[in-house]
């Protein structure tokens, strides 16, 4: 019965929609052409968007992958208005983007590199590199005229003037690190020499040596052949003394971008695997009865649903990201979940019923299951929308509009493929040949004529297709084990266990992508990250600190105010003290040296242009421009930056030493760009999740008619996300734009696992907690299980492929699947029995007491209404073991009475260790020699008060009847249709 809340029932929604899907289905059951053949059509038209998908395809990593409003954009757009590059006089070290480079790292194949054999092997690809060109039409591109200059030559590798400036003698040459001073400057060595071994600041010996080449950040195009021409020809195999890993400016978005053709083999497979799987668990012995095409055409729903999302979208504009490749996956396995759930409502049908009937029974029965999943999912892709991540939008974009047109095409063309298949079934014709077969085999046939040609069996005591044996599994043996006491104990005992991995798991999530990640595993540019983070992992980026706005440099006080903010900087645990570029410093230098009072503001001002004319690299470290100063920079040197929680304390730390400062400050670096998720990832994260359980919460008390139950629904959404997101940190998945992608997505499956099982528990008539777990596991444990593992066979093939992000995928979404399986057919069953609040003993038994009320005031007003009782007993007929009133002669006329009375027994145990079933609705009474069946209607005058089974001593049973002549008077009726009860 259904619970009242301030004067409401909780079913106040849920019964409306029940009803309304009741007529939808008798309506596609009886126009199944009409709904099978308009999806094929819309799905036809909508999936011409495809011929968009080029120009739709929106890939870039940056505008991808961080967040849309980052800080460092921002930065970016202030270094870039006030620094502008000046690409006479480049210096990598001020550039405000990634810059346009080609590199490669040498690493020694002894344990030093810094060898005669091995610096010339280095200097011939230096070499090698310089005379690379390319033709363009008519024009020649060359290194030498696209590289970015300085004092009108190509920026140079100084470790190269090294070494060609001592030649042989390099070995026996004393070189210091990380600064070296040679001839009138110091060159810094951190970025170009690696696995440096010290003697004191003198270097012993190195492993590998890394060598930049800049090109002019103009022309994309014409720098861009020459790149992809030094990714073609670069590769060399027949090197001695190193091996060599490159890259270039380009190859991490060329590489992200190649990973889409890997997926798209993937997906065939996993098509195949579905539709493989779907048939196999819908396989029946029984050539009528089988639902080999009804799975085939399941998946085909979902492949539908995805043709025709995404076509709409594309129509639309919608950018389509590579991380929306891994949509169709995840609605395979939603359009499969939901077929086993409209189909196992179809299978407790009664088979004798007219399809439309039938399907219109299923759409009643299964519409609040597949209703509250697809809100669900869809709400929570919607919420997603409001991360700052473009790639997280468009995935929840894509995959909210398919999970709706899947949903769609479910109860339409899946539900008309029910109703042709039934048609078929009703003809008792073979599922293959659609030849007519018989029901039953003839004597003297093989088992394999019976099994191949006959067909059409049914339960004869439902009506219904015969059960499968997994549901008989979850009745007889899973359920009954699941709800002994010493079972549950041992499943708390687990639950606990699984809190606290889960909260452990939780405190070892790190946060972040790492960008190497966005390529395939073999791909050259992950062994050129590789050997940077193995050997060039010490000096980290060189950072800049921005004087905002104008700034008296000249004032005293002023001065030590930003003095003691620098200080602050230089005492940061991973800033390097001794590497300080700063144009302020040089000038005093440069003032303490020509006799100038730089604390004059008209001396300073005038001296500073002269100043800058002589020293061209501090020229770009101040925006000096109508004689004020509107800007200027220093850099500071990190050190030790090797993991993505490294990058995510050292921003936070500048940017708080920034903040704290009374000179208007900010720190800036491209690099700053990505790290910039490392702010927003988690607030995120925590925001969509907290927004979309309080989204689940209210679905789920509107859509399920009990509202404690509806909060267990919230607690298994509580409950899996913990576990996800602590299991998912022990097996080295980040939490970053791609995991909060399907950390979304959880929540969403989460309701789906909890919903169906708490649903069929609050929905069954069961006097005791057991009795009802055990009858929700029975209906719903198999087509849960089955949804479940097409899940997972949906997604599984994701895990061979050698992108991390579809890996990532897979390895969320099998956790999400494992672990909302067990909270569905195991932890929420079990909680549920301890916190039955669905019907109390108490209202049982007065529920009880009014139904035998209402049966007698219900038999009295049948006899004054019909007068004849003869005419009863003939037109009560028995089909089936089931017992169906005439529809003509209605016995009670003041409600509904219902199509089919069954017997229930209840098991009461007596005072002198007896078990008496006492049957409730009193129909027949068994002859125990013939076993012949007597009918009772209410016009009989006998009624079977008792069957005792005495215990006898030799602890066997032994049946007895006892038969009672009552009165008409005393015969009840079945009070009402809403309340019929199965036989048991």
């Amino acid at each position: 019965m259904p619970v009242t809340m301030a004067g409401c029932h909780t079913d106040c929604v849920e019964k409306p929609i029940s009803i309304a899907f009741q007529m939808f289905g008798r309506f596609v059951g009886r126009h199944p052409w009409w709904f099978f053949l308009s999806p094929l059509f819309i799905s036809a038209v909508l999936g011409s968007g495809f011929y968009f998908l080029e120009d739709r395809e929106a890939n870039d990593i940056e505008e991808q992958f961080t967040p849309v409003n980052g800080p460092a954009k921002l930065e970016r757009l202030f270094v870039q208005e006030n620094f502008p590059q000046n690409d006479s006089v480049f210096s990598n070290q001020r550039v405000f983007t990634d810059g346009v480079y080609a590199s490669f790292i040498a690493v020694s194949k002894s344990p030093n590199i810094l060898t005669e054999d091995a610096l010339d092997e280095i200097l011939n690809l230096d070499k090698k590199v310089r005379e690379l060109n390319v033709s363009m039409g008519h024009e020649v591109l060359t290194y030498e005229g696209l590289c970015a200059r300085k004092y009108n030559k190509c920026m140079p590798n100084k470790i190269l003037d090294v070494v060609n400036y001592y030649g042989n003698k390099i070995e026996r040459t004393e070189l210091t690190f990380p600064s070296l001073r040679f001839g009138f400057t110091h060159i810094f060595l951190g970025y170009s020499v690696g696995g440096v071994t010290l003697n004191s600041s003198v270097i012993k010996r190195a492993k590998a040596v890394r060598l930049f080449y800049f090109l002019k950040d103009g022309n994309r195009s014409t720098t861009n052949l020459w790149l992809n021409e030094f990714l073609r020809v670069f590769p060399t195999s027949n090197l001695k003394f190193v091996r060599v890993t490159h890259s270039t400016s380009l190859s991490r978005q060329v590489e992200f971008e190649a990973n889409t053709r890997d997926v798209i083999p993937l997906f065939s497979i996993t098509y195949v695997i579905a539709i493989v799987f779907s048939i196999l668990s819908c396989l029946r012995f029984d050539c009528v009865r089988n639902k080999v095409w009804v799975a085939t055409f399941g998946v085909i729903s979902a492949g539908l649903a995805v043709l025709s999302s995404f076509g709409m979208m594309l129509h639309i504009g919608v950018p389509f990201v590579m991380t929306v490749a891994n949509s169709p996956f995840l609605i395979l396995g939603i359009g499969v979940d939901d077929m086993f759930i409209l189909l196992s409502c179809w299978q407790q049908t009664n088979v004798h019923d007219k399809v439309e009937d039938r399907l219109a029974n299923t759409y009643k029965e299964a519409a609040i299951s597949i209703t509250i999943t697809t809100l669900t999912d869809v709400l929570a892709f919607y919420i997603g929308l409001m991360t700052p991540f473009r790639s997280v939008q468009s995935f929840c974009l894509y995959t909210s509009a398919a999970i709706l047109f899947c949903y769609i095409y479910s109860i339409t063309f899946f539900g008309a493929f029910l109703v042709l298949n039934g048609q078929r079934e009703n003809s008792n014709k073979h599922w293959l040949t659609c030849k007519e077969v018989p029901e039953e085999g003839t004597v003297g046939q093989s088992k394999w004529y019976n099994l191949c040609c006959v067909g059409g069996a049914y339960d004869p005591h439902t009506g219904t297709e015969e059960v499968q044996p997994m549901n008989h599994f979850f009745k007889t043996y899973y359920g009954p084990f699941l709800t002994k006491s010493g079972t549950k104990l041992l499943v708390i005992l687990f639950y606990c266990i699984y809190l606290c991995v889960s909260l452990y798991g939780c405190f070892q999530i790190q946060e972040g992508i790492d960008l190497r990640n966005l390529a395939a595993d073999d791909s050259y540019v992950v062994r050129y990250y590789n050997d940077e983070k193995e050997y060039f992992s010490e000096y980290g980026p060189n950072i800049m600190v921005i004087i905002r706005g104008e700034f008296p440099y000249w004032d005293e006080k002023k001065m030590s105010d930003l003095e003691t903010c620098v200080e602050d900087f230089k005492n940061l645990t991973f800033i390097e003290k001794d590497i300080f570029t700063s144009w302020l410093k040089s000038y005093k230098y440069y003032g303490y040296h020509t006799n100038l009072n730089l604390n004059a503001e008209h001396v300073f001002k005038k001296n500073l242009s002269l100043f800058l004319r002589f020293y061209s690299d501090f020229k770009q470290d101040v925006n000096f421009t109508n004689n004020s100063i509107h800007a200027s920079r220093f850099f500071v040197q990190t050190v030790n930056i090797s993991t993505a929680l490294d990058e995510m304390n050292m921003l936070n730390k500048l940017r708080d030493t920034a903040r704290k400062c009374p000179v208007p400050l900010l720190v800036y670096h491209p690099a700053f760009i990505y790290h910039d998720q490392y702010a927003v990832i988690v607030v995120n994260t925590i925001q969509n999740v907290a927004v979309t359980a309080a989204v689940m919460l209210f679905i789920s008390l509107m859509l399920i008619p009990n509202p404690l139950c509806s909060l267990w629904v919230t607690f298994s959404i509580a409950s899996i996300i913990l576990g996800v997101t602590g299991f998912m940190a022990l097996w080295d998945v980040n939490l970053d734009a791609i995991s909060m992608i399907i950390l979304v997505v959880c929540i969403g499956f989460s309701v789906d696992f909890s919903a169906h099982i708490s649903y069929a528990f609050v929905s069954s008539k069961k006097p005791s907690a057991n009795e009802k777990a055990v009858e929700a596991l029975f209906h719903l444990g198999y087509p849960i299980l089955q949804g479940a593992l097409s899940t997972i066979l949906g997604v599984v093939v994701l895990s061979a492929s050698k992108n991390y992000i579809f890996r990532t995928f897979f390895k969320i979404m099998f956790l999400v699947i494992f672990i909302g399986l067990f909270h569905g057919i195991t932890f929420i069953p079990v909680f549920l029995t301890f916190f039955d609040m669905c019907r109390s003993p108490a209202k049982i038994r007065n529920q009880n007491e009014q139904e035998g009320q209402a049966m007698a005031n219900c038999q009295a007003k049948s006899k004054q209404k019909n007068g004849r009782e003869d005419e009863d007993k003939d037109k009560q007929i028995y089909v089936n073991h089931m017992f169906v009133p005439d529809s003509n002669n209605q016995v009670c006329q003041s409600q509904t009475c219902p199509a089919i009375w069954t017997v229930v027994l209840n098991n009461q145990h007596t005072a002198n260790d007896q078990v008496c079933p006492a049957s409730t609705i009193p129909m027949f009474t068994v002859d125990s020699e013939t076993y012949e069946v007597h009918m009772h209607t209410p016009s009989n005058n006998a009624l079977v008060t008792e069957s005792c089974y005495q215990k006898q001593a030799s602890h066997e049973h032994q049946n007895c009847v006892r038969v009672n002549n009552l009165s008409d008077g005393n015969v009840p009726v079945s009070p009402n249709c809403s309340d019929a009860v199965s036989h048991e």
